[in-house]
């Protein structure tokens, strides 16, 4: 979505930019992996909440953008922009980031609901399929002028009790989720007098080689016609957003039913997976592509003091049987035992295929993304910490995507121990979808 519905109660809109504190090297230039480019027609999209305390009241526009000229001296990349580069006569061109200090759109916005109302909103019945925090993210597309186009948005959205969203849009190819809310936690840390240190390369994350068969009868990536230098990829399935809140007791109750009588411990994110790839396997009557599914998750959550980058690993899954009829605890064992890692044919793929072929890998099959690691609270304003905190995706396909999240803390800012799971899937399929988690297992 670009831009701001009208018929959205965001309103005053204001635009400005905030580049590096000091420039960066002429010639410095960021080369994109075959990771990054598989994510190119992604974007990420956070929302952080913050309630009316004097401290968050009293915040000034200024108080917010200063700390952002040496958060982006130290992440430069993010204030650059895309060029293409010629890489053979015959071999076409390749995308990379010229680290050129243009920097990021800040946009300033103020909302007519309070925290409260607006948090309230998807427990409207009229509102459940609402993508409720749209507006509260700045979206738009790289392209068509690849060279005017900022990578990352941060809209600052004051509501009428005195409340702050934070809003950050973040192209992909930058890096993934827990890149991008590590850069949203530094700037935290910078306005609260935190040490910074050099930023360092990201760990080299082990990629097996292709195998020369395909070991899962569907691919893990979606090829599309090219789209030029506009970074967006088309669908003709109408998707939607929305968010489950799994309370401790609620996950409890998960991880019991779904290791029940098993010889194998399963992560909360295995059961949360099972049950939801269980319920969408019903919704969608076990058509062809309902047995296989990606499950996107890494082995290195803690980010900070590295350079953005896309560490994610990303598996496929098939059973050989019925999903819908099976039980939760025998799809979590065919995830741990049946997972098996696709970042060499992936990288194969693109490198392959880059110059006739554009790809999404989010929603290419029914994707399941582990990010219960990730530090999404670790954000703070003058001491205080975001009371709920939202991250989905953009540019996903039609089989649909699963986001794991750490749910909201508690009130004495400890852990609450639930999750929030953000679904984006095919509109048409939601409504089923609540139903089923409503009537199973109480989960809204």
């Amino acid at each position: 979505m670009d831009g701001v519905a009208k018929t959205t109660p965001i309103s005053d809109l204001k635009f400005s930019s905030v580049v590096p504190a000091k420039a960066t090297g002429e010639d410095e230039v960021k080369e994109l992996t075959a990771m990054d480019l598989a994510m190119r027609l992604h974007y990420i999209r956070g929302v952080y909440f913050f309630r009316a305390s004097e401290e968050v009241k009293n915040l000034t526009i200024y108080d917010l953008k200063k700390p952002l000229f040496l958060l982006l001296e130290k992440y430069y990349v993010v204030s650059g922009r895309i060029r293409r580069r010629i890489i053979g006569d015959n071999d076409g061109d390749r995308a990379f980031i010229k680290c050129n200090d243009s920097g990021v759109r800040i946009v300033e916005a103020d909302c007519e609901k309070t925290i409260e109302e607006w948090l309230s909103i998807e427990d409207d019945d009229d509102d459940k399929i609402l993508n409720r925090d749209g507006c509260l993210v700045h979206s738009q597309a790289i392209g068509p002028d690849l060279g005017f186009s900022p990578l990352a948005f941060i809209q600052l959205t004051r509501f009428k009790c005195g409340g702050l969203s934070v809003g950050l849009s973040w192209t992909h190819v930058l890096g993934d989720i827990f890149s991008a809310s590590t850069f949203i936690n530094v700037w935290g840390h910078i306005m609260n007098y935190r040490p910074l240190h050099q930023l360092r390369p990201a760990p080299a994350t082990h990629i097996p080689p292709s195998t020369s068969s395909r070991l899962i009868s569907t691919p893990p990536l979606k090829r599309l016609d090219p789209t030029g230098d506009l970074w967006i990829g088309s669908t003709d399935c109408k998707m939607a957003t929305r968010s489950f809140r799994i309370a401790s007791e609620q996950l409890d109750r998960i991880t019991s039913v779904v290791g029940r009588n098993r010889s194998v411990n399963f992560s909360t994110f295995e059961s949360i997976t099972a049950v939801f790839w269980k319920s969408l396997s019903k919704i969608r009557l076990e058509d062809s592509g309902s047995r296989t599914i990606s499950i996107y998750s890494t082995k290195f959550p803690n980010r900070e003091g590295e350079i953005p980058s896309n560490g994610m690993e990303m598996s496929g899954v098939e059973a050989d049987f019925p999903v819908a009829g099976a039980a939760e605890g025998e799809l979590a064992e065919v995830i741990v035992k049946k997972k098996i890692d696709e970042g060499g044919e992936i990288e194969e793929l693109v490198e392959t295929k880059m110059n006739d072929s554009d790809f999404i890998a989010y929603g290419a099959r029914l994707t399941f993304v582990d990010l219960e690691e990730a530090d999404i609270y670790g954000f703070e304003l003058e001491g205080q910490k975001a009371v709920h905190v939202n991250y989905e995706i953009g540019g996903v396909g039609e089989n649909g995507v699963v986001l794991v999240l750490p749910g909201p803390p508690r009130s004495d800012g400890r852990d609450g121990g639930g999750r929030t799971v953000t679904v984006i899937l095919p509109e048409k399929e939601l409504p089923e979808l609540i139903d089923e988690m409503v009537k199973q297992w109480g989960i809204v």
